[in-house]
Order: C-alpha cells, then sequence, then structure tokens
C-alpha cells in the first residue's frame, strides 16, 4: 500500500489542543518558535514553565519520568542505556553526549559519526526512547490518540539526522519504525514512513527551515488507522498499512545520526526547548 498525503491547513483550534508543551525558550533570534500556551491537560506528560534554567541538568527543567536515554557509547552492539531514574531532577544525569545547553537552557543531544550503535543500526545516537512511569518499557496500541510534541533546532549536522520516531513494539519480529521524522543538512525536513514491517520506507518532503532555527512538530495517531503529522503549523495525514495492525509502539526523540565515518568531531546536535508525550 503506497502512503498518500494530504495537507491540511491547521486551524486556530486544532493548534490550541496541540500546543501545551515542555519547553525552554529559545533565543528569540532563532524564528518559528512553538510556544506553548494551555496548562497540561489529563494524558499529558510534560513540563511547564515560563523558561528554563542554565544551571540544571536536563530533568530539572524537563519531565523526564517517561523516558530512558540511549547513548552512542558502550561496548559493541550494546550502547549505554540510561535509566529514567538517574534522568530526573537538577542533579540528573548528564555528560558530553547529553546536557543543558548552559546559554539557553535547552535539552541537548549529540551524536557523532563514529560511536556505539544497536545490533539494527549502522549509526550513532544520543536519543530518549519513552517508557511507562513504572519503569516498563512504553508499549501502546495504535488504537486510541497519542501524540508526541517538540520544539527544537537542529544546531549542526553532517547530512541527515532522525529527531522522532514512532518505533515498532511487540507484536512481531521487525525491529523497524512506524515512521521516521528527518532533518537534512540543506534544512529539508521530511517524513520516511515505512511501507511495511518488513522494510522499504517512503519519503515525504514536509517542510524547510535553516540550520539553527526553531521549528516545532507534533506526530500524532488517531484512530488506529492515520499517522497525523504537524509541522510549523501545517498536517498532513498518511494511512497506516494494515500490516502494522499487530504492532504496538512507542515514541523516541533526541538525536538519531543518519551518516557514520571516523569521525567523532563530526555529527548531529539537536537543541530541545519542548518535549511532551500524550496518550488517550
Amino acid at each position: 500500500m503506497r502512503i498518500r498525503p494530504r495537507l491540511l491547513p491547521l486551524t486556530a483550534a486544532a493548534l490550541a489542543a496541540v500546543s501545551s508543551l515542555a519547553f525552554a525558550l529559545p533565543p528569540a533570534s532563532t524564528g518559528h518558535a512553538f510556544n506553548g500556551v494551555a496548562g497540561p491537560r489529563s494524558g499529558d506528560v510534560g513540563t511547564f514553565g515560563p523558561a528554563a534554567s542554565t544551571s540544571v541538568a536536563p530533568g530539572g527543567n524537563f519531565d523526564l519520568s517517561v523516558w530512558e536515554l540511549q547513548e552512542p557509547v558502550g561496548s559493541p552492539g550494546s550502547p549505554t542505556t540510561i535509566p529514567s531514574s538517574r534522568l530526573q531532577g537538577a542533579n540528573g544525569f548528564q555528560d558530553t553526549y547529553f546536557y543543558t545547553d548552559p546559554r539557553d537552557g535547552a535539552m541537548t543531544f549529540w551524536a557523532p559519526e563514529k560511536g556505539v550503535t544497536t545490533p539494527n543500526s549502522n549509526y550513532a545516537r544520543s536519543e530518549l526512547r519513552e517508557m511507562n512511569r513504572d519503569g516498563s518499557p512504553a508499549n501502546w496500541s495504535l488504537a486510541g490518540s497519542h501524540r508526541l510534541n517538540a520544539t527544537l533546532r537542529v544546531v549542526s549536522v553532517t547530512s541527515n539526522v532522525c529527531v522522532g520516531q514512532i518505533h515498532l513494539g511487540t507484536g512481531g519480529s521487525s525491529t523497524k519504525p512506524l515512521v521516521e521524522l528527518y532533518y537534512r543538512a540543506n534544512g529539508d525536513i521530511v517524513l520516511g514512513t515505512e511501507d511495511s514491517p518488513s522494510g522499504g520506507q517512503t519519503p515525504h518532503p514536509v517542510g524547510h527551515v535553516a540550520v539553527g532555527k526553531t521549528w516545532s512538530y507534533t506526530i500524532a495517531v488517531s484512530g488506529g488507522h492515520t499517522v497525523d503529522l504537524t509541522v510549523n503549523g501545517t498536517t498532513t495525514h498518511y494511512a497506516i498499512p494494515s500490516s502494522f495492525d499487530s504492532y504496538r509502539q512507542y515514541f523516541k526523540a533526541g538525536s538519531y545520526n543518519q551518516s557514520s565515518s571516523s569521525s567523532t568531531t563530526k555529527g548531529a546536535r539537536v537543541a530541545f526547548y519542548g518535549l511532551e508525550v500524550a496518550h488517550s
């Protein structure tokens, strides 16, 4: 089944429905900010406040109780994972690959081209994986409503970086994503939709933002059959092939670099000013 996107303008009411974000204020000069203006709703997981502190770990500015972190270090095929319990709070975990930007408070992810990868990937990542509050891996059904909101900017990238995903959980043997949102070095934003659990991905251009400029996205699932993507106020819809019906899902966000080399100085650095998940 080939996925055919349909462009729709986002109404003011729809924008308000997705606007309660966890956020740190980006620099005023970065443009296209997605400002959280509504308070938290039932089912939302995020941090709400007027600004971020530059002197605390990311867990002091963001609610990281429903995330664990995978880093580009560890042993071959087994990257280091930092559990939610270590990420939370002002004195939570941070290092070279995951830290608070001392200039603006952004939660920043660094993934070099050379780094430890998972067994099913050739690329390093500094990336959050959605969890439940009890510490178990998130693993939700396509039925219902599920949403990942983010405000971010790509500080630097060699060629291409994935900044958000819906990934397959249990329900079969596939380790593929359902969708991946990419930011390319030329500023193009592209959604990759998986053709089937066996593989194959179809790219869909969905926007353009210059490197270093702030932008927003919402990746959502509605009704069990559609992925709804909003980038800077423009929404596109993608039918989910029935071959994914047996699979459960989870969100990911951060810097999943899409190029590799022997360099530890080239890579993708991504700064997040808002991050929220919601399920209903």
